[in-house]
């Protein structure tokens, strides 16, 4: 049998008072595959023997002791001092090679929070009764997989088992295998893209891949929020913000907002930025009942059965200018915002249905008036749509001058 000791244990994580069945169960999976576990027991009502790490153990984690957990009166107060004891506790783990959380509303809340600090690559399944709804604010930016039980995890049966044990034959197989090591040493960058900007985006990384690790990604809000969680971290040389309708979105209530915060990770990592106008022609919904109503007689196109994208007005245009506008001008480190004349997007282009050039001009003139133009910073007009191989040349050159490693000549 494999032995997998150098790449740390795995971490099984839940509520003993009730889940000890489904949690002993998982264990014995991994540690069948060769995987040694630690059982953690998370529970704010009382301890298992069967824990490796009692809830008492995680609990005296807590800044406040462990009263905060097991005085704490309302459930949902204790539940959330038992997160805030998880995560310290983590802190001081230092065998950690995966690790697998089981639960409800109440432990998903308690796991999760933890997963999402850990670092990405490594394992994180969360096997969670809330997996088949909205679970942005479980995952965060993080790359925690999340698996819905079909049956509540309330004892084994045919099919807790089968779901339980993919589970945890999943995170065997992901501290078991490696990953294929590169060598490759290039500088990191981070990109955005939506797929009407696409065409830019692939013209783009195909120029810059043999100077740069080219990460991309996409500009739909949590994507966004990964983009600007990573540059905060200094994972990156710099950010080519090709796309930045996330701008929009957050303006006008669409469904791909990034949230306020977007732009500012630059300006606190101090790293370049080159970016441009990409789908900024655009606010995204869900299908087209979900549109609002105060906007159901603007310029709609159904994008797919499921996203109905409406056409920026030139008011709109004037704001989202102002507001992106603001967030570079905090930027110490270069910036480069090249505008590009010719379109922002698939749909804006001559005889596409968001072409409009007169709209395009209030956001273009917006950002002339409020971008504070430096030795450092500055604004660019480009004669070109932005999914054009010229206009794609000169986003290389801007990246070149302020992120350096310049291809050789020879």
């Amino acid at each position: 049998m494999t032995t997998v000791p150098s790449k740390g244990k795995a971490y099984i994580v839940g509520t003993f008072d009730t889940k000890a069945e489904e949690l002993r169960y998982v264990g014995a999976l991994l540690r069948g595959a060769g995987i040694p576990t630690v059982l953690v027991d998370v529970g704010t009502k009382s301890s298992s023997a069967d824990a490796d790490v009692p809830a008492e153990t995680v609990a005296s984690h807590h800044p406040d002791g462990v009263d905060a957990v097991f005085r704490a009166g309302e459930r949902g107060i204790a539940v959330d001092a038992m997160r805030d004891a998880l995560q310290a506790f983590m802190r001081t783990c230092t065998d950690v090679g995966g690790i697998i959380g089981l639960g409800g509303s109440g432990g998903t809340a308690i796991i999760t929070p933890t997963m999402q600090r850990l670092p990405i690559g490594m394992p994180k399944v969360m096997v969670s009764t809330l997996a088949s709804g909205d679970i942005s604010r479980f995952i965060g930016v993080s790359d925690i997989i999340m698996m819905f039980p079909v049956t509540d995890i309330a004892g084994l049966n045919r099919v807790s088992r089968v779901v339980l044990g993919n589970a945890a034959h999943a995170l065997a197989g992901m501290m078991v295998r490696d990953i294929p090591e590169t060598g490759d040493d290039k500088p990191s960058i981070g990109i955005s893209m939506f797929g009407v900007t696409t065409p830019c985006v692939q013209q783009l990384t195909a120029s810059l891949s043999g100077t740069f690790d080219c990460q991309v990604f996409h500009a739909n809000g949590p994507g966004g929020r990964a983009l600007e969680a990573l540059t905060a971290s200094g994972l990156f040389r710099g950010v080519v913000d090709v796309t930045t309708t996330e701008a929009a979105d957050y303006l006008f209530g669409g469904v791909c907002s990034a949230g306020p915060d977007r732009f500012e990770a630059v300006a606190r990592a101090d790293v370049p930025w080159v970016g441009s106008c990409g789908a900024l022609d655009m606010v995204n919904f869900w299908a087209m009942d979900t549109v609002p109503e105060r906007y159901r007689g603007r310029l709609l196109h159904s994008h797919n059965a499921h996203v109905t994208l409406m056409r920026t007005s030139a008011d709109e245009m004037v704001a989202i200018g102002e507001w992106l506008a603001g967030k570079l001008n905090r930027s110490r480190a270069p910036v480069r915002l090249l505008i590009p004349e010719g379109g922002l997007s698939m749909l804006d282009a001559p005889g596409q249905p968001f072409f409009d050039p007169a709209a395009n001009e209030a956001l273009f003139a917006s950002l002339e008036r409020s971008f504070q133009a430096s030795e450092t910073h500055r604004i660019v007009r480009v004669p070109h749509h932005i999914n054009d191989p010229a206009f794609v040349e000169e986003l290389v050159q801007h990246v070149h001058d302020v992120m350096g490693d310049r291809p050789s000549s020879g």
